[in-house]
């Protein structure tokens, strides 16, 4: 029989588990762990919080976003590293240059993430950049689709190279809104053959490459009244259409744009009744208590274990050792 994992992600307070948060970790719904810059204090404290984790429940899935520019929770102890569109900024001039660029950036992040301990970031971002979203703006590779999914995807394929899966967002596309999901419900009315010749352009390119996807906090309120990750409709085209055969993570099921679906627990099984594997839900821990006892009844997810990290893992100290990471940490601190 596969082994499953419990549908939930959270997140924790500090630097260190608490005795309150070990004993949350044992619950069965629980399958990953997601951390925010108030759990990092440098890459080493990072990876004895992993072990830490691990110590409670070995098979938990470790998160964090990590993209670059603007989202770096880890800052301390490894690469800085520019946004995506500072490392898209030369793709017309040195189109192939800027390419490999991208790929030793997605393997430099898979391996300094793999060296902390944790199976995965949340990137890259295949959001188009149309300079409506201020929340996406420069964390997009490029305002043209065929430049995300090619510079997107020749970062995932550095994320495959380090052993680490690769989770697209935001799914069908968060860069043509101006309201940030964060704080409000946004609507982007446009049809949905607009999105497809656009926005989906990178999510039906890239579906067959991704571990992951996460779709936002949207509604496209031509094609369906429900936000994207509440949506089947939306899920099934992704499934279906797009032949995805990854995990669905919902966004933050604490962010003011899912509170259209009803409470937590509400939220919950709207989000997994649609088609979602896993639920974040981070920053309220009232609410990840409601969504706990609201999928108690909810089986694991095998294809969950699929995420953990594929390789031996590499130590922090000896990355330095690497000709390929001193040249490339090198560029992306410039860069940065």
């Amino acid at each position: 029989m596969p082994t499953t994992l419990g549908p939930v992600m959270l997140d924790l307070e500090g630097t260190a588990l608490t005795a309150e948060e070990r004993t949350l970790l044992a619950r069965p719904e629980v399958g990953g762990v997601i951390l925010f810059a108030r759990n990092t204090e440098s890459a080493e404290q990072v990876r004895e919080l992993s072990l830490a984790i691990r110590s409670v429940r070995p098979e938990l899935l470790l998160a964090i976003d990590q993209e670059g520019g603007r989202v770096q929770r880890l800052r301390q102890g490894v690469t800085r590293l520019p946004s995506m569109a500072r490392l898209a900024a030369g793709v017309a001039r040195h189109p192939e240059v800027t390419r490999r660029l991208c790929q030793d950036a997605g393997w430099l992040l898979g391996m300094e993430m793999a060296a902390c301990g944790l199976d995965l970031s949340f990137a890259p971002v295949l959001d188009v950049d149309d300079g409506t979203s201020t929340v996406i703006g420069d964390r997009s590779f490029s305002a043209d689709p065929e430049i995300v999914a090619a510079l997107a995807g020749a970062f995932v394929n550095g994320l495959h190279e380090a052993g680490m899966v690769a989770v697209g967002k935001h799914f069908p596309g968060h860069g043509g809104v101006a309201a940030d999901s964060h704080h409000e419900l946004p609507v982007d009315p446009r049809p949905l053959e607009v999105l497809r010749q656009r926005d989906l352009v990178p999510f039906t390119r890239l579906a067959g490459r991704l571990d992951g996807i996460m779709p936002a906090h949207v509604v496209y309120s031509a094609f369906d009244s429900r936000p994207a990750g509440f949506s089947p409709v939306w899920l099934g085209l992704l499934r279906q259409s797009l032949g995805f055969k990854g995990v669905i993570f919902s966004d933050d099921l604490s962010m003011a744009g899912a509170a259209s679906a009803g409470s937590p627990g509400e939220r919950a099984l709207a989000a997994l009744n649609a088609g979602c594997d896993m639920l974040l839900v981070c920053n309220d821990r009232a609410a990840a208590t409601d969504v706990l006892d609201a999928c108690r009844q909810r089986p694991g997810v095998s294809r969950l274990t699929r995420l953990r990290y594929g390789r031996a893992r590499p130590v922090l100290s000896t990355l330095t050792a690497l000709s390929r990471w001193r040249r490339v940490h090198a560029h992306l601190e410039a860069l940065a």
